[in-house]
């Protein structure tokens, strides 16, 4: 292997990084806004409501992600007058922005049924003593069974952000130029993929690394008995 070539290649990959992190980053919360909706609409829309989320569900986990990428940015590229006349033609024209929604689309689908199980995991008994001591409404949502439903959502959320990060690597198949999509260009400059492939996978796991320490000061966080064991 030619270090320096890795070298200079590690230079050039590191200028899609930030394209790389504002794909997952905007991904992550834009989906996760929309997941706690999902959540919230299958625990208390009754009969409809349940059966409105499992429809999206189904559909968006069932189906790959490249696949929804595709049909996003090339099928409805088929219906330009259409989105001409109700005004997002602008959106659905930039491979970016249709990256982001084919990843929020996806991500939201998971991480509804994350938060969906979390929810469900908050037991009445903590309800009830929370409504004993004056709580209910939106500060009981706030105070009590959201920091308890994320606790429980939270290893399943890491991993589903680590996926989500990975994920923005299928953005290149769409003309966006990040890490991956680098990657590719220089391969076919060069024909050097192995090594061009150990530097992006290296970049990755340094932006995983980082991601799962976050996570776990997070978790300690929200975990106070935790601490309070390791403080005694």
């Amino acid at each position: 292997m030619d270090l320096g070539f890795m070298w200079d290649t590690f230079l050039t990959l590191l200028t899609g990084l930030p394209l790389t992190l504002e794909l997952a980053v905007t991904s992550v919360v834009a989906g996760s806004a929309l997941a706690l909706a999902i959540s919230l609409l299958a625990v208390t829309g009754g009969e409809i409501g349940r059966t409105v989320t499992r429809g999206y569900v189904f559909v968006f986990r069932g189906s790959p992600l490249l696949v929804q990428m595709f049909l996003i940015y090339y099928g409805l590229g088929q219906f330009r007058h259409g989105l001409q006349d109700l005004g997002v033609w602008g959106f659905f024209r930039e491979p970016y922005w249709c990256a982001v929604l084919a990843l929020t689309l996806n991500t939201a689908a998971y991480c509804s049924e994350i938060f969906r199980g979390g929810l469900l995991a908050v037991s009445a008994q903590e309800i009830e003593a929370a409504r004993a001591c004056g709580m209910s409404g939106i500060l009981l949502f706030r105070r009590i069974i959201l920091p308890i439903a994320i606790r429980h959502a939270l290893p399943a959320y890491g991993n589903e952000i680590i996926l989500m990060i990975k994920a923005t690597a299928l953005a290149s198949v769409i003309t966006i130029m990040e890490v991956t999509g680098l990657a590719g260009k220089l391969i076919a400059d060069s024909f050097r993929a192995f090594e061009i492939f150990i530097v992006a996978g290296a970049i990755y796991l340094a932006i995983i690394f980082i991601v799962t320490r976050m996570l776990m000061a997070v978790d300690f966080w929200l975990s106070p008995h935790v601490r309070m064991r390791l403080q005694s």
